[in-house]
């Protein structure tokens, strides 16, 4: 999807398609952003978030720009979601901090993010897809992998065809657009999906790789981060094409034998990985950043109801989604931004909260919590379906304790 978060936000507020526009910066909800937009607006545009005082929605279209905050009033450490391609021009973008942001593109429009409408409109493109082409592999809110090869059409035009019905269906359902990319593989479609943005259809034959994959950087190969990219470069090979060039065993040498052998693949666009319809997840964490530091004795009161928060809001996802885990872990970030992990593995499952709560205080007595703290994270992994894992302890004789 094409800027999803912030696609989303322009059905809502249209007056702003052309203004750049930031979505993120931390724990301020939407309500309460709408309620304060509420106080500046002149009476007679009414209340924008709500009814329109007779029980119908009022026109958020009529919004005034100069009403909107900016993101030079942003104060926070919180980080961007997303952004308009308005605002991207600027040199922002997703995970930047909103300070930064501000200093890059002060006039740029503020918007927190809503990811309960989010999650309605990745469901609804989504069942869209479904509807044209069954085999999708769900990768998150925004995109999707769809296997083309037994769709009715869906070799016509090499594939470009079913593209479109599925943009004009998306469309037609959501007010939204996508990009697609078309490949024989996962690998190189994931690539060709960038290249036409927005709202554009990019088609890879095997036979393009040396003319339209190798010239690109190799950053551009989902896969291949900053660090990688940076030991790369190093030694000389910046584009893809050149990491093909490179000798495979020399590859294997530098950066190991897996992920060497993968990084040659990769640079010969060689992919064999299937569209999953369905998998598991490793593992379910929350976290939260701090408005400001905060200190394991001087604030221990603050700091203990978020790691309980944090611990419930864990268990809640396990339950909901029908799961349970044997490992529990801790993520901390100081004040200094180092980041530091410990979890500790168990005998049995668990899935309840004050079970979560008391291995993960455990693994909070093996850190430093002299040092100020701007992050806190739980995670639960190892995870299994509590059904599956039940059914095993009672052919044990056993009982599983959700404790």
């Amino acid at each position: 999807m094409d800027a999803f978060f912030a696609s989303v936000e322009l059905l809502r507020f249209p007056q702003l398609a052309d203004a750049p526009v930031i979505i993120g910066g931390g724990r301020l909800n939407v309500a309460d952003w709408m309620a304060r937009l509420n106080t500046r607006l002149p009476l007679h545009l009414g209340r924008p978030w709500g009814d329109d005082g007779e029980g119908g929605q009022a026109d958020l279209a009529r919004i005034p720009l100069d009403q909107f905050p900016r993101l030079s009033d942003y104060k926070g450490r919180g980080v961007i979601t997303t952004a308009t391609y308005p605002a991207r021009a600027f040199g922002v973008g997703s995970a930047m901090g909103m300070m930064k942001a501000a200093k890059l593109c002060p006039q740029a429009i503020w918007l927190p993010a809503d990811f309960d409408r989010y999650r309605d409109y990745s469901r609804r493109f989504k069942a869209e897809i479904l509807r044209l082409a069954p085999v999708m592999e769900n990768r998150g809110v925004d995109e999707v992998f769809i296997d083309f090869t037994d769709v009715p059409g869906g070799q016509d035009d090499a594939g470009a065809a079913l593209a479109q019905r599925l943009q004009a269906a998306i469309r037609q359902a959501t007010g939204l657009t996508c990009s697609i990319g078309v490949a024989p593989n996962k690998l190189l479609a994931k690539m060709a999906s960038e290249f036409n943005k927005p709202n554009g259809i990019a088609i890879v034959q095997a036979g393009d790789l040396q003319t339209r994959i190798w010239p690109l950087p190799c950053r551009k190969i989902n896969g291949i981060g900053p660090k990688s990219d940076a030991a790369l470069a190093s030694h000389g090979i910046g584009t893809i094409g050149e990491l093909a060039a490179a000798d495979p065993a020399w590859l294997c040498e530098r950066f190991g034998e897996r992920h060497g052998s993968w990084l040659h693949r990769a640079a010969w666009g060689r992919d064999d990985r299937p569209v999953e319809t369905s998998s598991e997840p490793v593992s379910m964490s929350r976290e939260t950043t701090f408005s400001r530091d905060l200190h394991a004795v001087n604030d221990k009161a603050e700091l203990g109801a978020i790691f309980t928060r944090l611990c419930e809001q864990v268990a809640g996802d396990l339950a909901r989604k029908g799961f349970v885990g044997r490992t529990v872990g801790i993520k901390l970030r100081y004040d200094d931004f180092r980041i530091v992990t410990r979890d500790q593995s168990l005998p049995q499952p668990v899935q309840d909260a004050a079970a979560i709560r008391r291995v993960a205080g455990q693994c909070l007595k093996r850190v430093d919590l002299s040092r100020r703290l701007r992050l806190l994270g739980v995670r639960v992994s190892a995870l299994r379906r509590a059904d599956e894992a039940q059914d095993e302890a009672v052919g044990r004789g056993e009982s599983l304790p959700l404790f």
